[in-house]
């Protein structure tokens, strides 16, 4: 028993041993943490760089001109039967003028049944369609609202940009609004394919970050102005990989007024129907557009131009193969119809026609597309 007890009390030393030493170790911490714990000054720092100025007066002159898009889309709960609208998805556009217009692309409202349109001072609009135009990725949206917040994006060219030249995306990616990201004009003339499976040609090739969200946003050059409208991504995982495209802004301006003014793009016609590109290696035609089709009274059959067709033995009757408008060379009807695009009905134009080895050039007065 005495030994029991003699290791007891062994024991219970150590132990207040211990906690003593704990409460000596630990006073000095507590002292410590009761004294007062100022922040380190910051370090001083010199002016902005030159870049950095220039981001920051892009980005606050034109991110007022920049908006928030929610296409909706309606939305049937199974038990009540009540119908809602519901956010479809999100992009972004930009203020056209103070009435109210808004530009974005067709693909960001294409399946939705309504819009809203958030401006910078976040307040939202309900948006009407005012007219698009799938080929082009191009959708024209009108809101009401005061003139005071709807101010117009400065507009600038594409056709003098260069390849280095420094850019600027602001958009809402990811639903993060009034995002700003930086780079360079990577490349032009570039090839992209629309909503429709049309060519849109000349795209702006950016290393500019464009994500989801971002799809009729600005691209915007060093002085804040539009030079494109972001639309396109090359990314195998869906997000950014230094590799984007917008449609030029020479292409959107001649666009946009045109459906502000009529609703939609109304297509000048020549009245023709063009045949496959087969028909062109299987007669041994020089590279156009071979016709096979001439509407009787429209402005090809007016200038004297002919199809190619059967003769009455069956053989084949050489018709018009149109290789060039305004001699811009076109190959196949794709390119016939994006030349023919940057006119108008009623405008004048000089086709380079070829006929059985033969060729000329021809006036023709273009109509207006029935679509």
């Amino acid at each position: 028993m005495p030994d029991i007890l003699s290791s007891l009390s062994a024991r219970h030393g150590r132990a207040v041993a211990v906690a003593l030493l704990a409460a000596a170790l630990l006073a000095p911490a507590c002292g410590r943490n009761n004294a007062p714990a100022p922040p380190r000054s910051p370090a001083a720092r010199g002016a902005l760089a030159a870049d950095e100025l220039t981001n920051i007066s892009v980005f606050k002159a034109v991110s007022p001109s920049v908006v928030n898009i929610t296409a909706l889309a309606v939305s049937r709960e199974f038990f009540s039967m009540n119908v809602q609208q519901v956010p479809r998805g999100t992009g972004t556009g930009f203020v056209w003028d103070d009435k109210g217009h808004i530009v974005t692309n067709f693909h960001v409202i294409q399946e939705a049944n309504a819009a809203r349109v958030t401006l910078a001072d976040q307040t939202s609009h309900r948006a009407e369609l005012v007219g698009a135009f799938p080929d082009r990725d191009i959708a024209v949206l009108k809101i009401e609202a005061p003139r005071d917040k709807l101010p117009a994006i400065p507009v600038g060219t594409s056709r003098d940009l260069q390849v280095g030249q420094k850019v600027y995306a602001i958009g809402n990616p990811f639903g993060l609004d009034q995002t700003l990201t930086t780079g360079i004009v990577s490349a032009l003339n570039r090839e992209i394919e629309s909503v429709t499976r049309r060519t849109i040609r000349g795209a702006i090739q950016t290393d500019a970050a464009i994500n989801p969200g971002n799809s009729g946003g600005p691209l915007l050059d060093s002085a804040g102005r539009l030079i494109g409208v972001n639309t396109a991504i090359y990314s195998p995982s869906g997000a950014s990989a230094g590799i984007g495209f917008a449609i030029p802004v020479d292409e959107v301006n001649r666009i946009v007024p045109r459906l502000i003014r009529d609703g939609r793009m109304v297509r000048p016609a020549l009245g023709v129907a063009a045949g496959p590109q087969a028909m062109t290696g299987a007669l041994n035609l020089p590279k156009g557009v071979p016709l096979v089709r001439v509407t009787p009274g429209g402005p090809a059959q007016r200038a004297g131009l002919e199809p190619f067709r059967r003769g009455a033995e069956g053989g084949i009757v050489a018709g018009d193969v149109i290789t060039a408008v305004n001699e811009q060379p076109v190959t196949d009807f794709d390119d016939l119809l994006t030349e023919l695009e940057a006119f108008q009905p009623g405008d004048k134009i000089t086709l380079s026609l070829w006929r059985a080895g033969k060729t000329r050039k021809q006036a023709v007065t273009l109509g207006e597309s029935e679509e």
